[in-house]
């Protein structure tokens, strides 16, 4: 049954008759367009799909988009300011801490709710913390030095 739910995204704010109990994934997706988060496991295990909900990473495959509902929601797309990167988007680039990139977009939510909590954590603390997403091409020192440097850029 449809309803109206009112998102905040990346700070704009849109007013959709959507399903509660649909993921807020698949709104984000397949109603907002915001193709960055990915689908990946559906079970909230790969991180993927990781947002910012209210600054804290959360998996969106397993979030009811009626839970989100007023709350802040940040995705990959809101991370850059105009054409300037965030320093972690840099950072992933210039370390080369992509290959396939289906994983990226997560790995960078996840790294940065860690680095509003944390401003400068070492390879140890950064890896702790993305251990819950996965990357299939292997990249994961790649990742974590890329996460050091966004780190040592002040995080933004």
């Amino acid at each position: 049954m449809q309803e109206p739910i009112r998102l905040v995204v990346n700070g704009t704010e849109h007013r959709l008759d959507v399903d509660p109990e649909r993921t807020l994934l698949e709104v984000l997706r397949d109603d907002l367009g915001l193709t960055g988060t990915k689908y990946g496991c559906g079970e909230g295990q790969c991180g993927a799909c990781t947002v910012l909900l209210d600054g804290t990473d959360a998996r969106s495959c397993q979030v009811r988009v009626g839970v989100a509902e007023g709350r802040a929601i940040q995705t990959i797309e809101g991370l850059a300011t105009g054409e300037r990167l965030h320093s972690l988007q840099q950072a992933f680039l210039d370390a080369g801490a992509l290959q396939c990139g289906y994983c990226t977009s997560g790995m960078i939510m996840t790294a940065a709710a860690l680095l509003a909590r944390e401003k400068q954590p070492d390879a140890q603390r950064i890896a702790r913390a993305l251990q819950g997403n996965v990357c299939r091409c292997g990249t994961y020192h790649r990742i974590v030095a890329a996460v050091s440097a966004a780190a040592q850029a002040g995080g933004r």
